[in-house]
């Protein structure tokens, strides 16, 4: 793996943005036992990597991520590429428009080199119901890479690009970050315009960052976020740069405990611990979660993919349907 900084120290040192894309490209081609990409979009990478050359000759870089490769999972709508959402259904689908988060993400300089494997239609977490096959962790074969952004968590961890967006639900970004080692984050619903997301559960979905490092996914997060008046759920709050905040402190949870509320839901309290300098704090927080945002997630899913299983059910992987 590396990083965004590693790489804008290689255009400072002469590198182009030429060079970056074409060298991803390589390791993509390298590495396609992984299957970690459905569509590789050679020739629209190259071209904006030429526009971020043009750009830095002329002393206009847009940022941190001008230049840098970057790939996207493949429930995001590109203008003018297939977008399958992983399924035989959309098989030859070409978007008619582009999300607002990769509109963002392209704003800011950043090359998109490829669309990633997933689950299909995102309804799964091992990455292992995808049409055009199952993605591979490369930490280990033998195991899943979690889903199901785990082709955007692989393209990462793979060392393809050093960054990757994917959309989490009840954890698909999250989960495929830990299965692949590397940093992923599902940010605050509405954070990021869900505009031209293909909806799994729309109350739910979020388009969010994977990372090598965490400020990495600081950068990219901050690219994307932002009010959009495609998106009426999207926060009016002013974007943050979110890397300026990296010392504040780490909370990580240390342990759960589980029991029953009130005999009908499942409460979960969660131990989170924030190191602040020296200082280290510990606070239980209680959460109702587990079925309950099953619950939620499954009957959004129904209502909204239930013309799927009822016209082309012999079209969708039958762990889908069930579900």
């Amino acid at each position: 793996m590396f990083t965004i900084d590693e790489l804008q120290a290689k255009l400072a040192g002469g590198a182009t943005a030429v060079s970056l894309a074409e060298e991803s490209l390589n390791k993509i081609e390298s590495t396609k036992n992984l299957n970690a990409y459905i569509s590789v979009l050679n020739e629209r990478a190259l071209q904006k990597a030429a526009e971020s050359d043009k750009r830095r000759a002329e002393g206009k870089t847009l940022g941190a991520l001008d230049g840098i490769p970057v790939a996207v999972k493949d429930n995001m709508c590109i203008e003018g590429t297939r977008t399958t959402a992983a399924s035989k259904i959309l098989e030859n689908f070409v978007a008619p428009y582009t999300a607002t988060a990769i509109e963002k993400l392209e704003a800011a300089g950043a090359v998109i080199v490829g669309k990633t494997n997933m689950d299909e239609f995102a309804m799964g977490s091992s990455n292992e119901t995808s049409y055009f096959g199952k993605v591979v962790n490369p930490l280990d074969e033998t195991r899943v890479p979690g889903g199901s952004s785990g082709g955007s968590a692989v393209a990462v961890a793979s060392g393809t690009v050093a960054c990757a967006l994917g959309s989490d639900t009840g954890g698909s970004i999250r989960q495929p970050a830990a299965c692949t080692g590397v940093v992923g984050l599902k940010p605050t619903y509405g954070r990021v315009s869900r505009y031209g997301l293909l909806a799994y559960a729309s109350s739910l979905d979020q388009i969010g960052p994977f990372g090598a490092t965490v400020k990495d996914t600081a950068t990219l997060l901050g690219a994307i976020c932002g009010i959009d008046p495609h998106d009426n759920t999207t926060s009016t709050r002013p974007t943050e740069d979110f890397t300026a905040k990296l010392d504040a402190g780490i909370g990580f949870l240390t342990e759960t405990r589980r029991g029953l509320h009130g005999g009908t839901c499942r409460e979960e309290v969660l131990v989170l611990v924030v190191v602040i300098g020296k200082e280290v704090i510990s606070q239980v927080l209680p959460v109702v979660v587990g079925s309950a945002i099953f619950l939620v997630l499954q009957r959004i899913a129904h209502v909204r993919h239930l013309i799927l299983v009822v016209v082309v059910a012999e079209d969708v992987a039958a762990v889908i349907v069930e579900r």
